[in-house]
């Protein structure tokens, strides 16, 4: 394992406390000593403020020079393991390479970098073919463009947005582009590449373009080269769950994507039994996560075509119903058709503010986290207990952005006092210290209670916590310490 098995901190460089790499170490430092074993820094390319804050990149290999250089990222790599996002499947319709494509079409030097619909479907895509591709989004799958000067047009692959052209990884040029990136990630102090949208980047007529044998393959092989230059690949892919049990067994890392909804699902229904059948069989090879930059992925609980999942329809749609309740409707005004960069498969909300801003289940929650198997990775509207940014999303109106703050350093000071916070940095700090979290899980549910337990040797870690009123205890040894306890 080339990382620490310890609790990871997921940010943006500039919205937490600081401007830039050297401001954000500072943060970290003063507010947060030894929290974290890890820090994923979440897009910081040219330009960072782009289209998809950063996951459009025009220059996937330079550090917005805004954020600092890659001396301040290799130096916040001494003190704790970095991971980056590795954008695979495409890069911005305002880069130079796709620039020139646009002025001189198929005469561009950078032709073969970028996938167009001819070359999936050179004889013609019918409605059949298109109707098969799996879209994360309700748009086409397609842009049209004019290319040279003769008025020509070309349909270029755009999975996400028009501004996001996708990438032909298959091709000499996309190969290289990807080793670039490799490169300079490895150069740079980077220890976890997070492969982002990796199972949408190969493409191939009569499929779904999306998790086929030979995107496991891509994947496997991009992985293989990483691994040799000392890196190890986390992907990120949301989907039905059994495809994740797939992706686990064939890649380094993968998200534990189903971990959000079934612990708003157990907490807010007192029910854990979702819960503990998705641990029984759960990878264990996973980053756990509660809340990211995106929003509380639904998808990934749902069902398959006629395979069941891990909460039915009516679950789902009670879950949905009542985390928009929670929140006074706020996260209705973020998701779906409500806002921009619409998402089949997510709902926009922190994940404090879909608990109601309920200090004890939220602690719980991160408890439920932290001891579920996988090294937990904590986003920081999540560390900071924060609720939704309405004054953000009403600027931008880009639903995600309700769980995007900016935050100034009193911000962060005063968030990081109130009485949930510092329960959260104590739980980090039990989780990253007892030595029986890299021991062997199991878990056990009755009618009374649900525990979740680790041991290592003959030390056992136990989080037992009563159905009939959530209340939770963790037992470590000779010392028991019942949750509520550390909000006081």
């Amino acid at each position: 394992m080339a990382y620490a098995n310890k609790v990871q901190l997921i940010t943006y460089i500039d919205r937490l406390g600081g401007s830039d790499t050297q401001a954000l170490h500072s943060v970290l430092r003063d507010n947060f000593p030894n929290t974290f074993g890890g820090v994923h820094l979440l897009p910081f390319y040219y330009p960072m403020d782009g289209e998809d804050a950063g996951f459009d990149p025009i220059d996937h290999t330079a550090l917005d020079n805004r954020l600092g250089s890659w001396d301040d990222v290799q130096a916040l790599g001494q003190d704790y393991d970095l991971m980056a996002d590795m954008i695979v499947n495409h890069m911005s319709a305002q880069s130079n390479p796709f620039k020139d494509v646009l002025a001189k079409g198929q005469d561009s030097e950078f032709w073969d970098l970028f996938l167009t619909k001819g070359k999936v479907f050179p004889d013609g895509a019918t409605e059949e073919d298109i109707a098969k591709i799996y879209r994360p989004r309700p748009t086409s799958p397609f842009t049209t463009l004019s290319v040279g000067d003769s008025g020509q047009t070309e349909d270029f692959w755009t999975t996400f947005t028009s501004n996001q052209i996708d990438v032909d990884v298959t091709s000499q040029q996309g190969k290289d582009y990807l080793e670039r990136i490799l490169q300079a990630f490895a150069q740079n102090n980077i220890k976890l590449i997070r492969l982002d949208a990796a199972g949408y980047a190969i493409k191939q007529a009569g499929t779904s373009c999306f998790m086929m044998e030979e995107t496991f393959e891509f994947i496997q092989n991009l992985s293989k080269r990483a691994n040799e230059l000392g890196m190890t690949c986390l992907v990120e892919i949301h989907s039905y769950h059994k495809i994740q049990c797939e992706i686990a067994r064939r890649c380094d890392l993968v998200y534990d994507f189903a971990l959000p909804p079934l612990v708003l699902h157990s907490l807010i229904n007192q029910d854990f039994a979702p819960l503990y059948t998705w641990l029984e069989m759960a990878p264990k090879n996973c980053i756990t996560v509660l809340d990211t930059h995106d929003g509380i992925g639904i998808v990934d609980v749902g069902a398959e075509g006629d395979q069941p999942g891990l909460l039915t329809p009516d679950q789902i749609n009670t879950l949905v119903d009542q985390i928009h309740a929670n929140c006074d409707g706020e996260s209705r005004k973020a998701t779906g058709a409500a806002a921009s960069n619409v998402d089949l498969y997510q709902v926009n909300c922190s994940f404090y503010s879909a608990l109601g801003s309920d200090d004890y289940k939220y602690l719980l929650a991160r408890a439920i986290q932290f001891f579920a198997p996988g090294t937990p990775q904590v986003y920081y509207g999540g560390l900071l207990a924060l609720e939704n940014d309405m004054d953000l999303l009403a600027k931008t109106a880009v639903g995600r952005d309700i769980n995007r703050p900016y935050l100034n350093p009193e911000q962060v000071q005063e968030a990081a006092q109130k009485p949930v916070v510092q329960a959260l940095l104590k739980l980090c700090e039990l989780r990253n210290s007892n030595a029986c979290f890299d021991g062997e899980y199991s878990q056990a549910l009755n009618a009374d209670g649900y525990t979740m337990a680790w041991t290592q040797g003959s030390e056992t870690i136990t989080l037992t916590i009563a159905l009939a009123d959530l209340q939770a205890t963790i037992v470590s040894g000779d010392d028991v310490f019942p949750l509520v306890d550390w909000l006081n």
